[in-house]
């Protein structure tokens, strides 16, 4: 199993005014002595121009291998998130491909970067953007009631279908997209009980363990990025016919859920 272990270092509250200060600093505490290399031609990001909802906006990727190497670890960075560390995806087994679809929180209008590690040492990069309503997502009060959330934290909900087509990366025909539906408070820490004006302390989904026909696939280290209530797609190999999800918050709550699938 493969753990990828966020620094407090990297927790850092965002100023507009200092743009790309955000990106610097992951880059320094995840690749002081690795170049970047674009991954223009390797990794296609599909994020919003503007957020409807910066509580919850989908940021997805699909990133390809070059020839003759394999994916070892996608991380999706949001540059100006309190947290810009996002997602890390550490895949047990190497793949060619990887797909990935996650609800996030978009504090503010930022730069977001997909970082796609290959086997082979490598690392490459490819930016993007999103602005945002304005709302400060990461500190908007919670949708649900804290006390009611706690009734159904950690009940997930696993569903596979096709992956849908249009990539232009050649991988759908050997690939399904699972999501997982994750009923969680996803807390940021920085959010205020509107009853009592306390701020509610910090408690999301620090760990996801995807496990297919009984190996491990891949490792999903979470943040406050994760939207309330979130949902986690990423593709699996299309003869893939069961799935086990384990999560562990970071109070250290820990659920599990398990699926069969019929064959395609």
């Amino acid at each position: 199993m493969k753990r990828f272990l966020l620094s407090t270092a990297l927790i850092c509250a965002a100023l507009p005014g200092f743009a790309g200060e955000g990106w610097d600093a992951v880059t320094a505490q995840l690749f002081p002595d690795r170049a970047l290399l674009d991954g223009t031609d390797m990794i296609s990001i599909d994020a919003p121009y503007r957020t409807e909802n910066d509580a919850r906006t989908q940021i997805a990727a699909m990133i390809h291998a070059p020839q003759g190497l394999l994916l070892d670890k996608i991380t999706l960075v949001l540059d100006e998130n309190p947290m810009p560390v996002s997602a890390v995806f550490a895949l047990d087994v190497p793949q060619p491909g990887f797909f990935f679809d996650v609800t996030m929180r978009i504090n503010g209008p930022t730069p977001l970067h997909v970082i796609a590690e290959t086997t082979d040492g490598r690392v490459w990069v490819k930016e993007g953007h999103v602005k945002t309503s304005g709302t400060g997502a990461c500190a908007a009060p919670p949708g649900t009631d804290p006390a009611a959330a706690l009734a159904t934290l950690g009940d997930m909900g696993l569903e596979v279908a096709r992956l849908s087509p249009g990539s232009g990366l050649g991988l759908s025909a050997r690939l399904r997209q699972l999501d997982v539906d994750i009923s969680h408070p996803s807390h940021s820490g920085m959010q205020m009980d509107q009853i009592t004006l306390l701020y509610i302390p910090m408690r999301y989904v620090e760990n996801l363990d995807i496990v297919l026909d009984g190996a491990g696939y891949v490792d999903m280290t979470g943040s406050i990025s994760l939207s309330e209530n979130p949902r986690v797609g990423l593709s699996v190999p299309s003869k893939t016919r069961s799935v086990d999800v384990t999560l562990t918050d970071t109070k250290g709550t820990v659920t599990h859920a398990h699926k069969d699938l019929a064959a395609f």
